[in-house]
């Protein structure tokens, strides 16, 4: 028995070992293999899920609070017995304080945590968008400042809240930019929830600023366009005296210093709501950035630098484009302020942007056809600011674009053979135009590489073929033939390698300072859209003024922001 079993125990000992070395051990290999993917897809679809469940509530926090802050806005505006400037101004004093509470815990304490902030997001916070930030946020403190100035002097017949709100502004402005100046970048690992909740908190206050600054701005215009026809229609004499009993009971003496406080006041009115935008977009930025981790390569990519060089043409005629269009917005203006501005002055307003807006169409379809015809990659990695660049050009882009489709129906259904009607019809089909191709331009743009590396290295090589020309011992003739030969084939291989990004740069340079005086004209003061007559003489007073009080600031807001596309095709070409 002892002598069969040994024989019979063999095989199958080889058979367990076999099996043992073949089935047994690549099931357990897979079950593992199993085991740790199933471990790995539910930690992460765990962690999907907890950030999608934060970003849902405090998408539902910011959205309460702007729906109370607009209806107390709403509210002011249709029912001011009931809600007051005063009690929208508590409202935003609470929410402005709340906001700085969770700023000064952000910076003081979530951000000094350990491993808190691991990853740095290099496309967030540029430096034109951080400057932004700054420059209207110095005028918007300045802009309280006169605020301030300007209730104190008259302090007789002016509430004291008029005091109190513009110094908590200020407090808030100058403490908010402080924070997105060091930390627009940051990719917060901790506390994700309480961060996410704090910066859709703050997003909101800053969106309802922006709404107030609109409307009171929209308020303004209308009493002092309405007072202006109540006295060309009798000559100059207020016909109703007690319409004007609330406007002339608190009247500016006629000292310098108050007279400095109220047109200063009146100038720099315009960057408040330009910086409550600009900040809504980097907190945004940062919300979106809550818990993201960056790779290695992402995070060691370091962003060429703005460099004048290489452009002569685009500075030239931008700069002119500028020149002249000051001196427009300055005739313009002169005009407005003294008398109702007359037909020859929108005529030469009109007739200004009819042969700018061309100039730029044409550039831009220039730039996107450089653009289909260069080699470079698309830029695919996950990227929350081009994102959100690409979502504000579209949206900004809908108001200039809508109040010109209203003005085109006015237009063509009143008498467009008119010279000043043909004018505004041709600068509202332009305008229409120049927005998609510029859009369709700078979109197209951010989507791309650098245009940098492959430069370099053509220049590299070409540098070290000079060399090696140098270094062989020829007669001075054959020496002075090879340069020259070096030479014109270093020329032709660089401008045929180079004019792309030689016309990317002056292409976007260009528009970069037409967009400049188009934010510039129209945020100091000049609205012939609304000063003309003819489309709310068409559509009447109150809706003409609902089209552009929405269309009007999405413009100005449009033009600033394609500054820093723009800036950033510079950049990258």
């Amino acid at each position: 028995m002892s002598g069969n079993k040994v024989p019979r125990q063999k095989p199958c000992h080889r058979c367990k070992s076999t099996s043992a070395s073949a089935l047994p051990e690549t099931s357990t290999i897979h079950y593992e293999k199993f085991w740790l993917y199933r471990h790995c897809s539910s930690v992460q679809q765990r962690d999907r899920q907890a950030q999608k469940a934060g970003q849902l509530f405090s998408g539902l926090l910011a959205m309460n609070v702007v729906f109370l802050g607009s209806a107390f806005i709403s509210s002011m505006i249709f029912n001011q017995v009931a809600i007051t400037l005063a009690d929208v101004w508590i409202l935003l004093s609470i929410l402005k304080v709340l906001s700085l509470c969770w700023i000064i815990y952000y910076m003081l304490g979530t951000s000094r945590q350990p491993h808190a902030v691991l990853y740095r997001d290099s496309h967030a916070g540029t430096i034109w968008i951080r400057g932004s930030v700054l420059l209207f946020g110095s005028f918007s403190i300045l802009l309280n400042a006169f605020q301030i100035g300007y209730s104190t002097i008259l302090i007789q017949c002016k509430p004291k809240v008029d005091i109190v709100f513009p110094s908590i502004e200020i407090i808030f402005i100058s403490i908010q930019a402080f924070f997105l100046w060091h930390h627009s970048k940051d990719c917060i690992q901790v506390q994700h929830n309480f961060t996410r909740c704090g910066l859709m908190l703050t997003i909101a206050t800053n969106l309802l600023l922006w709404i107030l600054a609109v409307t009171n701005d929209t308020i303004h215009l209308e009493i002092d366009s309405q007072l202006l026809e109540v006295e060309q229609r009798f000559g100059g004499k207020a016909p109703f005296p007690h319409l004007y009993n609330v406007t002339t009971s608190c009247l500016c003496p006629n000292t310098t210093i108050c007279k400095v406080f109220q047109k200063g006041y009146i100038l720099l009115y315009p960057f408040s709501s330009e910086y409550c935008l600009v900040c809504c977009s980097v907190l945004y930025v940062m919300w979106k950035n809550v818990g993201r981790h960056i790779s290695h390569h992402h995070a060691l990519h370091i962003k060429p630098k703005f460099k004048l060089q290489g452009v002569v043409f685009g500075p030239l005629l931008g700069a002119a484009a500028v020149v002249i269009g000051i001196c427009v917005f300055m005739m313009y203006q002169i005009q407005a302020t003294g008398s109702a501005p007359s037909h020859q002055v929108f005529v030469m307003y009109y007739s200004y942007y009819v042969v700018l807006l061309p100039l730029m169409s044409v550039s831009a379809v220039a730039g996107t056809i450089i653009h289909a015809l260069e080699k470079r990659e698309l830029d695919t990695v996950k990227n929350p600011t081009r994102s959100l660049d690409v979502i504000l050009l579209m949206g900004a882009a809908l108001g200039q674009i809508g109040m010109s489709y209203f003005s085109i129906v006015a237009l063509v259904a009143t008498d467009p053979t008119e010279l000043l009607n043909s004018l505004i019809l041709s600068y509202s089909v332009l305008l229409i135009f120049q927005s998609i191709t510029q859009n369709v331009f700078i979109i197209d743009g951010l989507h791309r590489q650098p245009l940098t590396s492959g430069s370099k290295e053509e220049e590299m090589k070409e540098e070290q073929n000079r060399e090696g020309h140098s270094q062989r011992r020829v007669s001075m003739l054959e020496l002075g033939h090879e340069i020259r030969k070096a030479s014109l084939s270093y020329i032709h291989n660089y401008s045929h390698l180079n004019w792309k990004r030689r016309a990317l740069r002056e292409i976007s340079f260009f528009l970069v300072l037409c967009n400049i005086i188009l934010w510039v004209m129209p945020t100091f003061g000049a609205h012939p859209v609304f000063e003309n007559g003819l489309e709310k003489s068409f559509y009447g007073y109150s809706t003409w003024f609902a089209i552009v009080n929405f269309g009007l600031p999405l413009g100005v807001f449009y033009r600033m922001h394609s500054v820093g596309g723009l800036l950033e095709i510079y950049v990258t070409a």
